[in-house]
């Protein structure tokens, strides 16, 4: 028998952004509905973030040396199965905050079941149909996987089925040279197995080539191999021995193959036309009040084509809960939202890379660079590979690069500048604990200061006018 259900907003998609709006909703007293068909927490918790950075966690103690510190060199034995238990420990961990029971305790209705809009204004998912004021789409997105000949009759892996293995790969292919595929390759390889990358473009595409470059070079002196500008024309074998073909005819061979083309939005499942919500090729369309072309319905994270990232569907949820709840003429901006690659070293970035910044703000822009090498706690530390790089227009940052040890925290407090624009004296007049990796954010936006005060004859007219006049 079919139960109906009456709400004021009604989630769809239990990850990062529907949990976040499912709860806030809840707790100041709207009636909410939660609905997904899949597992509490998204893929965030299940087969993204949280397991892909436990493994690095893994990989990282399987590196450490001691050598150039003084301490005799053991050569760690990596214990994969033993890694991945670790992974399934960290999910059990995290798991009960983002539960069912958690949810329903803050007052939300929780249906365990696949969403499909039948009009514009219901969703029948289970034995249910819920009647919504408003609805939010938190699908979320899953893996690519390209239409290469043969793929189909290969045994391949993704980051969701990565993370049932516990035979350690002997030599893992890796197709796809983006960030899951870069974490993921580096992961393997510190845990003993032969990685080779596979990219049919640049690898890691989006960001500076300059930093990315500091990053290629480390995973190849670990041992990864890295091909790049090289097309996949097919996939052949069976489990434990594959062979893809690039286009040229050139061949690699392995024991596992892992896809890490990229992801694509979780839309297919759900009946859009039915509700009247136009999609694009980047997911969901939506406006700057994150709201698609129902004005009922929003969409966020992932499915609403604005970037894959945890932290943006956090963000976008708070802007919806501001203008579907509180009724606030919220909107969404993109500009001050970073990103990391969990490598190491780590990869970050917020706001315009370079090549970005000069295409739209041309000779107005000054780049500065501070590299850790000439950073106290980085040569003490032996971990002197990176660096800082900001773009700067009239005194504001307008875009930080940062690769090196702790890059994703070191990110932070640019996107706080970006995110309420900030200068660059707000950086060099800040005092920082010595030795500290922070110290080399403050050196590049100090170094904007530098020509104006050193190489300013005016400057130097005026100090000699104190230094002989004023006593």
């Amino acid at each position: 028998m079919t139960e109906r259900i009456k709400a004021d907003i009604c989630v769809i998609g239990a990850g990062s952004g529907g949990l976040s709006v499912a709860a806030g909703a809840a707790q100041m007293g709207a009636r909410a509905v939660l609905v997904e068909g899949a597992e509490m927490g998204g893929d965030c918790l299940n087969t993204g973030c949280v397991p892909s950075k436990a493994l690095l966690a893994s990989a990282a103690e399987a590196q450490r040396s001691g050598a150039r510190f003084g301490v005799t060199r053991v050569e760690p034995q990596a214990d994969y199965a033993a890694a991945m238990e670790h992974v399934e420990a960290t999910i059990a961990a995290i798991a009960p905050h983002d539960s069912q029971e958690r949810f329903e305790s803050l007052g939300v209705r929780v249906i365990r079941a696949w969403g499909r809009f039948t009009s514009p204004s219901d969703l029948a998912a289970g034995d249910a149909v819920i009647t919504a004021r408003r609805f939010v789409i938190a699908t979320g997105s899953r893996p690519f996987v390209p239409p290469i000949p043969g793929l189909e009759t290969v045994p391949y892996l993704t980051n969701e089925t990565l993370w049932s293995l516990r035979e350690r790969p002997a030599r893992l292919l890796v197709i796809g040279g983006g960030p899951i595929g870069m974490e993921l390759a580096q992961a393997h390889r510190r845990l003993g197995c032969e990685v080779t990358v596979i990219e049919a473009a640049t690898v890691l595409n989006r960001e500076d080539p300059e930093l990315a470059a500091i990053l290629l070079d480390r995973l190849r002196a670990e041992g990864v191999e890295i091909v790049a500008g090289a097309k996949v024309a097919s996939v052949t074998g069976q489990g434990g021995a594959i062979r893809v073909e690039v286009e040229g005819g050139r061949t690699f061979e392995g024991t596992h193959l892992l896809v890490a083309a990229g992801r694509v939005p979780n839309t297919e499942s759900l009946n859009l036309d039915a509700a009247g919500v136009e999609t694009n090729k980047s997911g969901i369309r939506t406006d700057a009040r994150l709201r698609t072309t129902n004005r009922r319905i929003y969409a966020i994270g992932d499915v609403a084509g604005r970037g894959q990232f945890t932290h943006l569907a956090g963000y976008h949820a708070g802007v919806v809960v501001r203008s579907a709840v509180l009724g606030l003429p919220a909107r969404a901006r993109h500009d001050h939202i970073p990103r990391a690659t969990y490598t190491d070293p780590e990869l970050a970035h917020v706001g315009l890379t370079e090549a970005e910044a000069r295409k739209r703000h041309g000779d107005k822009l000054t780049v500065l660079r501070a590299p850790l090498s000439a950073n106290d706690r980085a040569q003490a530390t032996a971990r002197t590979e990176g660096m800082v790089k900001v773009m700067a227009v009239g005194g504001r940052p307008v875009g930080v690069s940062i690769v090196g040890p702790e890059a994703g925290e070191l990110i932070a407090p640019w996107a706080l500048a970006m995110a309420n624009g900030l200068k660059l004296s707000a950086f060099a007049n800040t005092v920082l604990p010595y030795p500290t990796l922070s110290e080399a954010s403050k050196r590049a936006a100090s170094t904007y200061f530098t020509p104006k005060l050193f190489d300013n004859p005016w400057v130097k007219r005026v100090v000699g006018f104190v230094q002989r006049f004023i006593p």
